[in-house]
């Protein structure tokens, strides 16, 4: 014979567990967000997706609430208070500190192993920008980008390879190369000539966090963070593919050196994306005021 309370509990066992798997995975990888570390794989990689983890949160609660399962969609509620808050853009947003000192249209792509070098070079006679950071840029495309934009860019700063290894910084301003950032794929770096001002360039790409490729990805982006911190007082710029999220702890340390994601400055600047064609990302176009403050 069955009770009532028999009754109330049966529902609760075909969705319970599910949810119950689902609340479990979405929680390791914000609790990794939350102490502030990548952890190992598949953390990562998972960070990377974070927003999307709303959906299987999302999933589990309402197998909650069909197995009636309280505890569960508590649980549930506090995943999807706290992905919404890591949501939020990391960082400051307030102006600014000091007066401006340049302005600069900045280009930057990555051109997929150099197919997009041509619709590239199109956007790069469309929109005009003073710096162009190009990630993925073999040996041909650096012939072509050498050969058809050296009258309006005739400064470089280049490392040279082929598929993903090479990459350039072309400048219609004054360049001085400086030393790159070692990497398994090209980081060249500068300083550019800005009416007389002195602008730090970086060139960011490192390598992208494959589940056997963890330890790399991690030191190439801590090369990136001392790079940013190698000239405190110079206005700087680091663009580039940086194959990490504001959710990985690596990332938000290089943005923890006192740099600011230009697409968040409220009136300073402006972003665009572009798509190129014949490649796998879109470029992202920015017109920045730099500032003496960092």
């Amino acid at each position: 014979m069955e009770t009532a309370g028999d009754e109330a509990e049966q529902p609760r066992r075909p969705g319970a567990w599910p949810a119950a798997l689902l609340f479990a995975a979405v929680s390791v990888v914000v609790g990794c967000r939350a102490a502030d570390t990548d952890a190992v794989t598949p953390v990562p990689q998972l960070l990377a997706f974070l927003p999307w983890l709303l959906l299987p949160t999302a999933a589990g609660l309402l197998l909650t609430l069909r197995a009636r399962w309280w505890t569960g969609a508590v649980w549930g509620v506090a995943g999807l208070g706290l992905l919404a808050w890591y949501i939020e853009p990391y960082g400051k947003t307030d102006d600014p500190a000091g007066p401006p000192v340049a302005r600069l249209r900045v280009l930057t792509a990555n051109v997929e192993y150099g197919r997009a070098t041509g619709p590239l070079v199109d956007a790069v006679r469309r929109e005009k920008p003073d710096l162009v950071f190009v990630q993925e840029c073999d040996r041909r495309c650096g012939a072509v980008l050498e050969r058809d934009l050296s009258a309006t860019h005739p400064h470089r700063s280049a490392v040279e390879g082929d598929g993903s290894k090479g990459s350039v910084i072309l400048s219609s301003l004054p360049l001085t190369p400086t030393p790159p950032v070692p990497g398994t794929m090209g980081m060249p770096g500068a300083t550019a000539d800005v009416g007389g001002r002195t602008v730090r360039l970086q060139l960011a790409h490192p390598m992208p966090p494959l589940p056997d490729q963890v330890p790399v990805w991690q030191r190439e982006l801590a090369g990136i963070r001392d790079a940013a911190k190698a000239a405190p007082g110079l206005p700087a710029v680091l663009a580039g593919d940086f194959n990490a999220t504001q959710d990985h702890a690596a990332f938000r340390r290089i943005l923890d050196t006192g740099l600011r994601d230009a697409a968040r400055l409220d009136g300073a600047d402006r972003a665009r994306f572009l798509g190129l064609g014949d490649t796998d990302h879109r470029a992202v176009l920015v017109d920045l005021t730099l500032h003496t403050g960092r």
